[in-house]
C-alpha cells in the first residue's frame, strides 16, 4: 500500500513503537524519499526514509487514540474542580457566597488536534483557558499581540520537537527541529513581561533544549533528559500553576509525580530567577548522567 500525507504509520526500525501521521514526504531523484513524521500521543516530530515506514492498522490507531481519551477523562475525573483536594489560585467572597478564580492560561501549540484536546480538557477542568492553534515557526511573531488581547498568567508554548542526531550535540540549537521557534517566542514573551511572578511560562515538547529555554526566560520546560514527553505533560503543568496559590511556590517536585517521567520530561520551578538557574543545572546533569 502506498504511504501518502495523512497516513498513520510506524517505524519499523524502531519496532513502530510510536505511532505518527505522515506530515510530508520529500522526493529525491537519486534516493528514497524522506518523510516528515509527526507524533500522535507524543509531541515529537521525527523523519525516516519511506522504505522504513509501516502503516499502522486501524484497530491499533483507534486504541491508541481511546488510551490518550481515557487518560485525559480518567484526570477530569479524579481532580474536578469541585474536589475539595484541589487548591485554586484565588479565592474571594460575594454576598457570603465563595467565588473561585483560577490563572488565566494562554495556550498556543503548534498541533491541531492537540489544541483541540486540549481545549477540551481545559474546559472539563473548569480552567480559564484559550488555546490557539499556531505552527511553532509563527509563534514567537504573534505571541506578544495575544499576550497584549488576554493579558494571561500562564503562558503554554508547545507543539513538537525532536532532535536530530539523538544522544550527541545536546548544546546545538541547530540539532534541535523547533527548540529554536519555542526559544524565540518565549524571549517575546518576556519582553511583554519580565516578572516570572505574574507571567509563568511553560515551553517545550519532545526532545527539546531544555537549558536554553530556560535561559530564554521560562519558568517551565521540556526535556531535560531529551526524552520523549506525554501530550498531557504541558497541560498538567499549566493546570498546577493555574489552581496554586498566587503566594506559595511550585517546584517540578509538586508536578513530576503526576509527569509520565517525572523530572526527566519536565524541569522548573516557578522561584526567583537566581534560585531557579541552580536548579534547572542539577536537575539536568541528573537526567543526563542517568
Amino acid at each position: 500500500m502506498q504511504i501518502k500525507k495523512g497516513d498513520i504509520v510506524g517505524r519499523i526500525s524502531y519496532g513502530k513503537d510510536i505511532l505518527f501521521i505522515v506530515e510530508q514526504i520529500i522526493k529525491s531523484n537519486t534516493a528514497v524519499p524522506i518523510v516528515i513524521l509527526k507524533g500522535i500521543t507524543h509531541r515529537i516530530v521525527a523523519d525516516a526514509p519511506l522504505n522504513d515506514l509501516e502503516i499502522i492498522n486501524r484497530t491499533r490507531i483507534v486504541n491508541s487514540i481511546k488510551s490518550l481519551d481515557f487518560r485525559l477523562e480518567n484526570r477530569i475525573n479524579k481532580l474536578h474542580p469541585h474536589s475539595k483536594k484541589n487548591i485554586f489560585k484565588r479565592t474571594f467572597s460575594i454576598n457570603n457566597q465563595k467565588i473561585i478564580q483560577t490563572g488565566t492560561i494562554l495556550h498556543l501549540d503548534g498541533d491541531k488536534k492537540y489544541s483541540e484536546k486540549s481545549a477540551k480538557y481545559y474546559k472539563k477542568m473548569g480552567l480559564n483557558a484559550i488555546v490557539k492553534n499556531i505552527p511553532e515557526y509563527k509563534q514567537s511573531s504573534i505571541v506578544i499581540s495575544l499576550l497584549n488581547k488576554y493579558n494571561p498568567d500562564i503562558l503554554v508554548i508547545t507543539g513538537h520537537d525532536g532532535m536530530i542526531k539523538h544522544g550527541s550535540n545536546y548544546n546545538d540549537i541547530y540539532n534541535y527541529r523547533n527548540s529554536k521557534y519555542f526559544i524565540d517566542t518565549v524571549k517575546q514573551a518576556r519582553l511583554w513581561n519580565k516578572s516570572e511572578y505574574d507571567l509563568v511560562i511553560f515551553a517545550g515538547a519532545c526532545q527539546s533544549f531544555f537549558e536554553a529555554i530556560m535561559e530564554a526566560g521560562a519558568n517551565f520546560a521540556s526535556s531535560p533528559a531529551r526524552i520523549l514527553i506525554d501530550f498531557m505533560d504541558p497541560l498538567i503543568v499549566a493546570e498546577k500553576i493555574a489552581t496554586t496559590e498566587n503566594y506559595k511556590y511550585i517546584s517540578i517536585n509538586d508536578i513530576a509525580h503526576e509527569l509520565r517521567d517525572g523530572i526527566k520530561g519536565i524541569g522548573g520551578s516557578r522561584i526567583p530567577r537566581e534560585k531557579k538557574y541552580y536548579n534547572y543545572k542539577l536537575v539536568c546533569i541528573f537526567c543526563i548522567l542517568y
